[in-house]
């Protein structure tokens, strides 16, 4: 199975008619969809994130711990999950919380089919170029980690846009060495010239050149 092409709409909410329509109309469309009552047992049934999950849709208000609660608690976790929340009249401050901490987007119940649909595919399309983006990042580390620990200092200094013999200087190495170690860090990255480096490099870390 395809997990990019197959990813399941996470549905938390403790009113279960609602759970039951919401369930009805993301299933006439194709969707799969899991639904827990509850965001404790979500919990206790993942301490990872779902390999299939594309977007969690949760209750802003529920029993104990809340969506807002829940949210936190995935954060605090280090998970990148897109949520879409859904929220009772009068929870619109407690919504805006949630966005600015991440959350794709809030429905205001009672919503329209459309804008539940349109809300679950704006965030599975978030979950898919997330995806591809952690990918791209780890083939990158992977390329990186084949640099020895004197060819990540030079490729760091070469990415910062010095030139050899400053790197040479600040290493206490002959120029020519350096230009022996650049050969390699481009080999080895496959890197076609020191701007693809350092594009590189931010890739697998966005702080690496700070």
């Amino acid at each position: 199975m395809n997990m990019m092409q197959n990813l399941a709409i996470y549905l938390l909410d403790d009113d279960a008619a609602f759970r039951r329509s919401v369930v009805f109309l993301l299933d006439s469309v194709g969707r799969t969809v899991v639904e827990y009552d509850s965001a404790e047992i979500f919990l206790a049934e993942h301490t990872v994130p779902p390999a299939d999950m594309g977007c969690l849709l949760l209750d802003i208000r529920m029993p104990a711990m809340s969506g807002l609660a829940l949210q936190q608690h995935l954060l605090a976790r280090g998970w990148q999950s897109a949520i879409v929340f859904m929220t009772g009249h009068g929870d619109v401050e407690m919504a805006v919380q949630a966005m600015k901490a991440g959350a794709c987007d809030f429905l205001e119940k009672p919503f329209k089919d459309q804008a539940l649909l349109d809300a679950v595919d704006h965030a599975v399309r978030r979950t898919r170029a997330q995806r591809r983006e952690s990918g791209r990042q780890s083939q990158v580390r992977a390329l990186l980690e084949r640099l020895s620990p004197r060819e990540q200092e030079v490729a760091r200094l070469i990415a910062l846009g010095n030139p050899n013999k400053v790197v040479a200087h600040k290493l206490g190495i002959s120029e020519k060495t350096v230009h022996v170690h650049r050969q390699h860090i481009l080999e080895k990255t496959t890197a076609g010239n020191a701007a693809e480096l350092t594009r590189l490099m931010l890739i697998a870390d966005p702080g690496a050149l700070d």
